[in-house]
């Protein structure tokens, strides 16, 4: 196998071993039922409200928001369009699998475990430089036409899907804030151990890195 094809094969693992565990890692804080990620919140809420799984309703609103791609001129790329089906199918099977946690002294270890594993997933599937997530590039998008700084942008979009989700039903606690709190850290570290170099992936990315880390930094 030549040099070419390893680093695909390894950018290609990395992006589906990625998208596959965040799914997982969702599930980890449905289960563990103290609170849910801001999107989680949503899904939660909006299947509540339709009786669809949360898995389904992540995979329809990842579609929405893509849509919201076209007027803002954004391109999707493979792992655009992986991720919104690999992490709701990865979620939902591992729901199934996975029972609720019981007591304060397995749902804080569940919601730690989900929050740490979260992080890793994000740091394989930004590494892998296969494009944003239909959230982040609605986010990097906004920052784009509207010339709002990406923090503020992704913080107003944050708390209208947590307070949507939670009218309708979603779940948010001290989870919600942990996560919030934790994320960005946990993110930056994976995407340091799992960084491949644009040599090694053959991309061409921007100075400051790809919108995706963009998000991170800011």
């Amino acid at each position: 196998m030549s040099t070419v094809s390893r680093h695909l094969t390894r950018r290609l693992l990395q992006l589906y071993i990625g998208l596959t565990l965040y799914g997982v890692s969702s599930a980890l804080l449905v289960r563990g039922g103290l609170g849910l990620e801001p999107w989680g919140v949503l899904h939660q809420g909006l299947a509540e409200l339709t009786g669809l799984t949360i898995g389904v309703m992540s995979i329809i609103v990842g579609a929405a928001v893509l849509l919201l791609w076209i007027p803002m001129r954004q391109r999707p790329g493979l792992g655009t369009v992986s991720n919104v089906f690999v992490i709701g199918v990865a979620m939902d099977g591992t729901l199934a699998l996975v029972p609720d946690a019981q007591g304060l002294g397995v749902q804080i270890p569940v919601l730690i475990g989900g929050i740490v594993l979260n992080g890793v997933a994000t740091g394989l599937y930004i590494s892998a430089r296969f494009g944003p997530g239909p959230r982040d590039g609605l986010m990097t998008g906004l920052h784009r036409v509207t010339g709002r700084s990406i923090r503020l942008v992704r913080t107003a979009i944050e708390v209208a899907v947590v307070a949507t989700g939670f009218v309708l039903g979603g779940s948010v606690g001290i989870g919600t804030v942990a996560y919030a709190l934790a994320i960005g850290p946990l993110a930056q570290l994976f995407l340091r151990v799992f960084a491949i170099s644009e040599e090694d992936s053959g991309s061409t990315v921007v100075a400051g890195g790809t919108p995706e880390q963009a998000i991170l930094r800011k």
